[in-house]
C-alpha cells in the first residue's frame, strides 16, 4: 500500500505479507472481482459499520475509534454512491479490499484495525445475504404487481367471459377467463412463497464466524445480527463461510418462476395468432418485421419465453460449481455472484416486461365464445347428463365418444346432432338435453370450490384482489 491507501504496482493488496513477489497480471485477471462485487459495496460498508460497533462492545476498539470508523464509512458510501462504474483504477482485489482502502486513506492505520477477528469469508456472505434480502423484497414487489395485472385483465372483461380450455394442446372443456388468469395468479403465489422462504432461511448473519473456524474476539454475535437485521446468527461457522444454499435456492426459485412466465407468454402468443384470434396485443409492446409490412410480432413475449432458458442454466452451473467442494470456503465460490446477480436483473426486467404487457392486453369475447363451443367440448357434460340418468360412467364415456364420432362424421356439432340419432345410441337422452349442454349450463356445473363457474370465480377474483390489497404496493 501506498501512503493514501492505494495498493503499490503489483501488490498483492491485504494478503501479500506471505508472498515474495506480486501477483501476476494473469492471475489478478482470473481472481480479482471488483467488477463483478461492486453491487455489494453499500452490504459491505453496512457490515462494517456493525463490526465497528461491536469491537467496540468487545473491548477490541475503544468507542471513539468505532465513531470515527462509522464517519469514514459514511465517507466512502458517498464516495461509491456518487461512482456510475467499479473504480478498477484503484488496483482493489474486490468491493472488500476497496473498502479497506478508502477507509485507510482517510482515517490512516485505525483503518486497518477494522478487520480485526473478521475475515472476507464470513465478510463475503454477510455481504451476500444482505444483498439478496433486498433483491428478493423487490421481486416479490414484481411479482404482486404481476398478480395485479392478472387480476385487472379478469376484471376488464365481463364476468361469463368464456374461452376453450386445452389439454394436449386441443380443445378440452371451456373455462372462464378469470379462471385462466387465476391460474398464474395462483402459480405466482407459489413463486412468491419459495422466495419468502429463500428470505427467511437466509436471514442468518454469518458475520463473526471469521475464516471458518470462528472469530478470536469475544463479539456478541446475537447483537450483531439483531442491529443488521438478521432473526439470528449462522449457528456454525463452518457451514456459514461455505454455504451458498441461499444462493441456490434462490436460482432454483427464479428458474421455477420464469418457468411460469414462459408458460404465460407462450399462451398469449398462440392466442395473438390469427388461428386462434382471442387476443390483441398494444402496439407498444410488439415489433414489425424489415421485410413483410403486414407483420405485428409478440416479441416481449418471445423474449419472456427465450429468456427462461438462462436461468436454468444459472442455477445447475452453480450447482455444479458447488457439489464437490470440501469445507470450508473455496474460491470456486466466487463463482456465485455474476449468475445470481443476472438471474436476478433478468427476472426483475421479465416481471416488469409480462407486467406491462398484459395492461395493453384485449380479448376479444366473440371469438372465444366461438372457439369454446368448438371441439365437441360438452362431450363430458353429455357424459354427466347420462349419469344423471343412472347410466354408468364408463358405458356414458362409450355412448358419448360414438355420438361424437357421429357428428364429425356429419360436420355438426355434438348438440346439433338430432334426437333420434343420439337415442339411438342411448335411448336415456332425453328432450331436455340441449340445454344441459349449452356453454352456461356447462359452466354453472363447475361450482365446487376452485372451479371454473361465475359465482366461484367472481368469489376468487374478489379475495385474489382483496388478497393483493392487503399485501400493499
Amino acid at each position: 500500500m501506498t501512503r493514501d491507501g492505494q495498493p503499490a504496482s503489483g501488490s498483492t493488496g491485504m494478503w501479500g505479507g506471505r508472498f515474495a513477489s506480486a501477483a501476476d497480471p494473469l492471475f489478478r485477471a482470473v481472481n480479482d472481482s471488483l467488477p463483478v462485487d461492486w453491487r455489494l459495496v453499500e452490504a459491505d460498508i453496512l457490515g462494517s459499520r456493525a463490526w465497528a460497533g461491536a469491537l467496540a462492545r468487545a473491548g477490541v476498539l475503544t468507542h471513539d475509534e468505532a465513531a470515527r470508523l462509522h464517519t469514514a464509512l459514511d465517507a466512502v458510501l458517498e464516495e461509491a454512491r456518487a461512482r456510475s462504474s467499479p473504480p478498477t483504477e484503484s488496483g482493489a482485489e474486490d468491493v472488500h479490499s476497496w473498502v479497506e482502502q478508502r477507509l485507510i486513506a482517510i482515517v490512516g492505520p485505525l483503518g486497518k484495525k477494522l478487520h480485526t477477528g473478521r475475515s472476507r469469508n464470513d465478510q463475503v456472505a454477510t455481504d451476500l445475504r444482505l444483498w439478496l434480502r433486498e433483491a428478493l423484497d423487490a421481486r416479490i414487489a414484481e411479482l404482486r404487481a404481476l398478480q395485479r395485472a392478472l387480476v385487472a385483465l379478469a376484471q376488464r372483461h365481463a364476468a361469463d367471459h368464456v374461452l376453450p380450455g386445452y389439454t394436449h394442446l386441443q380443445r378440452a372443456q371451456p373455462v372462464l377467463l378469470g379462471h385462466w388468469c387465476l391460474a398464474y395468479v395462483d402459480m405466482l403465489e407459489r413463486d412468491i412463497g419459495r422466495f419468502a422462504d429463500a428470505r427467511l432461511r437466509g436471514n442468518q448473519c454469518p458475520l463473526g464466524c471469521a475464516a471458518l473456524a470462528g472469530t478470536a474476539y469475544p463479539v456478541d454475535r446475537h447483537a450483531l445480527a439483531a442491529e443488521l437485521g438478521f432473526d439470528a446468527p449462522a449457528a456454525n461457522s463452518l457451514d456459514a463461510v461455505s454455504d451458498r444454499d441461499g444462493v441456490l435456492e434462490v436460482l432454483a426459485s427464479a428458474s421455477i418462476c420464469a418457468m411460469h412466465l414462459s408458460r404465460l407468454a407462450e399462451e398469449l402468443i398462440l392466442y395473438a395468432t390469427d388461428e386462434f384470434g382471442f387476443i390483441r396485443l398494444e402496439d407498444a409492446m410488439t415489433s414489425g418485421s424489415s421485410l413483410m409490412p403486414q407483420k405485428k410480432n409478440p416479441d416481449a413475449l418471445e423474449l419472456l419465453r427465450g429468456k427462461a432458458g438462462g436461468f436454468l442454466g444459472a442455477f445447475v452451473a452453480l450447482l455444479a460449481t458447488m457439489k464437490g467442494l470440501p469445507l470450508a470456503y473455496n474460491k470456486d465460490m466466487q463463482e456465485d455472484k455474476a449468475p445470481l446477480f443476472r438471474a436476478m436483473d433478468e427476472l426483475s426486467l421479465c416481471l416488469l416486461v409480462g407486467t406491462r404487457v398484459l395492461a395493453g392486453v384485449t380479448f376479444d369475447p366473440n371469438r372465444c365464445r366461438e372457439a369454446a363451443r368448438g371441439g365437441h367440448a360438452n362431450a363430458t357434460d353429455l357424459a354427466d347428463y347420462l349419469v344423471e340418468r343412472g347410466v354408468p360412467f364408463r358405458d356414458a364415456h362409450e355412448h358419448v365418444g360414438r355420438l361424437v364420432r357421429l357428428a364429425i362424421e356429419r360436420g355438426v356439432t355434438l348438440e346439433a346432432l338430432p334426437i333420434e340419432v343420439m337415442r339411438s345410441v342411448c335411448p336415456e337422452i332425453g328432450p331436455d338435453v340441449a340445454a344441459h349442454l349449452s356453454l352456461e349450463a356447462g359452466l354453472a356445473r363447475r361450482n365446487a370450490y376452485g372451479g371454473t363457474s361465475v359465482e366461484r370465480v367472481s368469489a376468487a377474483l374478489a379475495e385474489a384482489h382483496a388478497r393483493l390489497e392487503a399485501a400493499g404496493p
